[in-house]
C-alpha cells in the first residue's frame, strides 16, 4: 500500500479519499463492525423504509469544507426548518436567542434574551458594554462569560448550549478551542457582546447548521464506497523503519512511481482480526484515534499519554424514538431543547434535576425531508425524537421509562404509551474536554508528529469538535503527506 489510515470515522475516510485523489493506494483499518464512528444511520423499529441518523445529524455552516465535500459526493446540502431551538433550566423551557455564539448573546437587552434570563439577567449582561477590559477572566469559557455577562446568561444560555455541544462543563472548556476567534474579537471590540456581534456578521447567511438530504449517515456511506475499508481490524502495534541512506532509483511502474516514496522509510502496522493477526506496510501512516497514543509515543519522543492523568470524556447515550403524538405536529418546542447542567453553588452539590437528558432533538420538526418521509411511511401525527444522555462524571444508562418521562417534561406533553419503536446508540469514553492544558499538550504532540516523515494525525481529538473542523483538518493532513514526496 501507499498509505494506511487507522480509523474509519469521517476523519479517516476523508483523509483516505484525499489520498486516493492523488493516485495513492490506501487501506483504512477500523476496529468496529461498521465505519463512521459517531456518524451512522440505521433502521428505527416501526418506521419501515426510512433510515434515520443514529449519531451526528448536522454540521456547522462555518467554512466550506464539509459542504464542498458533500456536493462533490453528489449529495444535497439542506437547511433545517425555521423553527428555533429552546433551552431548559430549573424546570422551565424558553426559546433560545438566535443571535449568539455558544449561547452568548450579541444583544443582551433583546426581547428573546430577556425572556430567557429575566430583566435582571439582561440588565447585568448589558453592563458588559461599559465594564473595563480588566474585569475579564479568560481562563475558561465559564469564567469569560460570567465575568462579562453575569450568572443568569452563563447558566441559562451559555451552559446548555456549550456544555451540550462539547459534553463537558463550562469550566473545562478552553475559549480558543470551542469558540475560535472570540478572544481576538473581544480584544478588538472591547466587549463580549460586541465580539459576538462581529463574529455573527461574518457568519454565512441562513442557519448555523446544515444537513444532508436523507441524513448525515449518507456522508459516511459515500465516503466508504470505493475505499478499501477493513472493519474489525484493531491495530495493536506500529513500527517505523528508517529510509535507506542511499539514493533509490524509481523505476516506471514501481511502488514509488505510483506514489510511494522509499525515502520516507516505511510503517509496519499490525492489527488483530477475527481471523488472526495481519501486518501491512506503507510509507505513509494517518492515525485518527487517540487510542494509539501509547503506540505513537516512543516513535515521536513523547510520553505514552498526552496528559499524566487526562480527564475521561463522558459516556454518551443517544435514544431515538418513534412517537405517535399529533400534539407535536406544531413543534411546541421548536427543533428541540438544550438542558442546562445542574449548577453548583460555592462548591456545594448541585440539587437533583427533574430531567436527566442533556438535549432533545425533535428531528421531524428540524428536518423537512425527514418529516415528509415519515408522514409518507406511517402517516401524519408521527414523529422522530432523539434524547442525548451523558455528562462527565455521570454513568447514566437510561431506561425507556426515564427517557419518555424526560421527553414528556421537555415537550410539556404526556408521551407515555406513545412509543412505537426506539434505538439506543452508545459511545463509551468520548473525547476529553478541551481544557487549556489538554489543548497545549495536543499542540505539542502534533508538533512532534510533524517532525516524523510519513506520519500524520487527525480527527476530533486533534482538530476539535465538529465536522466543520474535522473534515478540513483531515484534508490538510492528507495533502501534507503527499507533499512530502
Amino acid at each position: 500500500m501507499d498509505a494506511v489510515v487507522v480509523g474509519a470515522g469521517v476523519a479517516g475516510l476523508t483523509a483516505a479519499r484525499t489520498l486516493r485523489e492523488q493516485g495513492l493506494r490506501v487501506v483504512v483499518l477500523e476496529a468496529a463492525d461498521v465505519p463512521g464512528g459517531p456518524v451512522r444511520g440505521g433502521d428505527l423499529p416501526g418506521l419501515d423504509g426510512v433510515r434515520v441518523d443514529l449519531g451526528a445529524e448536522s454540521f456547522a455552516a462555518r467554512g466550506a469544507a464539509v459542504g464542498d465535500l458533500v456536493r462533490d459526493l453528489g449529495l444535497d446540502v439542506v437547511e433545517p426548518s425555521g423553527a428555533g431551538a429552546w433551552g431548559y433550566a430549573a424546570g422551565r423551557a424558553y426559546p433560545l436567542p438566535r443571535a449568539g455564539v455558544l449561547g452568548i448573546p450579541a444583544h443582551p437587552w433583546s426581547s428573546d434574551v430577556r425572556r430567557a434570563v429575566g430583566v435582571g439577567g439582561a440588565l447585568r449582561a448589558s453592563l458588559d458594554r461599559v465594564l473595563p477590559r480588566r474585569v475579564t477572566d479568560l481562563r475558561t469559557l465559564e469564567t469569560f462569560a460570567r465575568s462579562r455577562m453575569g450568572s443568569r446568561v452563563t447558566e441559562r444560555l451559555v451552559a446548555p448550549v456549550a456544555a451540550g455541544v462539547h459534553s463537558a462543563p463550562l469550566d473545562r472548556l478552553d475559549v480558543a478551542a470551542v469558540a475560535p476567534g472570540l478572544r481576538e474579537a473581544f480584544e478588538r471590540e472591547g466587549s463580549l457582546a460586541g465580539a459576538v456581534a462581529s463574529l455573527r456578521a461574518l457568519a454565512p447567511a441562513g442557519s448555523a447548521v446544515r444537513g444532508i438530504d436523507g441524513g448525515m449517515h449518507r456522508l459516511v456511506e459515500h465516503l466508504a464506497a470505493g475505499t478499501d475499508v477493513r472493519v474489525r481490524h484493531e491495530v495493536t502495534d506500529l513500527t517505523h523503519r528508517e529510509a535507506p541512506r542511499r539514493e533509490v532509483e524509481i523505476r516506471p511502474g514501481s511502488d514509488a512511481d505510483r506514489g510511494g516514496n522509499p525515502r520516507l522509510g516505511g510503517w509496519v502496522v499490525r492489527a488483530q482480526t477475527p481471523d488472526g493477526p495481519v501486518e501491512l506496510a506503507a510509507p505513509r501512516l494517518v492515525v485518527t484515534t487517540p487510542a494509539l497514543v501509547d503506540a505513537l509515543g516512543p516513535l515521536v519522543g513523547t510520553a505514552a499519554d498526552l496528559l499524566p492523568d487526562p480527564e475521561p470524556g463522558a459516556d454518551v447515550r443517544l435514544v431515538t424514538l418513534l412517537l405517535r403524538a399529533p400534539e407535536l405536529d406544531d413543534a411546541p418546542r421548536g427543533t428541540g431543547l438544550l438542558v442546562a447542567p445542574p449548577h453548583r453553588d460555592a462548591g456545594r452539590a448541585a440539587p437533583p434535576s427533574d430531567v436527566e437528558a442533556k438535549a432533545l432533538t425533535h428531528s421531524t420538526a428540524k428536518w423537512p425531508w425527514l418529516r415528509e418521509r415519515v408522514r409518507a411511511a406511517v402517516g401524519p401525527g408521527h414523529h422522530v425524537v432523539r434524547l442525548s444522555y451523558g455528562r462527565i462524571g455521570a454513568t447514566t444508562e437510561p431506561g425507556l421509562d426515564r427517557v419518555v418521562a424526560d421527553a414528556s417534561r421537555l415537550f410539556g406533553v404526556d408521551l407515555h404509551g406513545r412509543v412505537l419503536g426506539h434505538v439506543v446508540t452508545r459511545w463509551n469514553g468520548a473525547l476529553p474536554p478541551p481544557t487549556p492544558a489538554f489543548r497545549r499538550e495536543v499542540a505539542a504532540f502534533v508538533e512532534r508528529v510533524d517532525a516524523v516523515p510519513g506520519l500524520a494525525v487527525t480527527g476530533g481529538w486533534i482538530a476539535g469538535t465538529g465536522l466543520a473542523s474535522i473534515v478540513g483538518h483531515a484534508q490538510e493532513c492528507a495533502r501534507g503527506l503527499v507533499a512530502e514526496q
